[in-house]
């Protein structure tokens, strides 16, 4: 008999408000996702902001959630938006894409 706990994958958007472009946002988030398995996408957006869609595990999504409140060094998080939805197959590998 298994002792393990069933993992929840749950899908994670977060707009990233704050001084998040021109700093290696997108691409410290990208490695952070790869790094926890995360699939989904990374992408700045023409107002300023940073648009994150991640899906996976609770857990990892959480833990994706501090380092996106945080950002790299040279960020100046303001705040984060996030909405909760369960998992709907976003893409793996973790990508970054074109500002929209």
């Amino acid at each position: 008999m298994s002792d393990s706990t069933p993992t929840t994958n749950r899908r994670l958007h977060a707009v990233v408000r704050g001084l998040v472009q021109g700093v290696g946002f997108r691409f410290t988030t990208f490695d952070e996702a790869r790094r926890l398995g995360l699939a989904g996408w990374v992408r700045n957006r023409v107002d300023g902001t940073v648009e994150v869609l991640a899906e996976g595990a609770e857990a990892k999504l959480n833990l994706f959630l501090a380092y996106l409140r945080r950002g790299p060094r040279g960020a100046r998080v303001a705040g984060v938006v996030e909405d909760w939805s369960d998992e709907q197959g976003a893409p793996l590998p973790f990508q970054v894409k074109r500002t929209e």
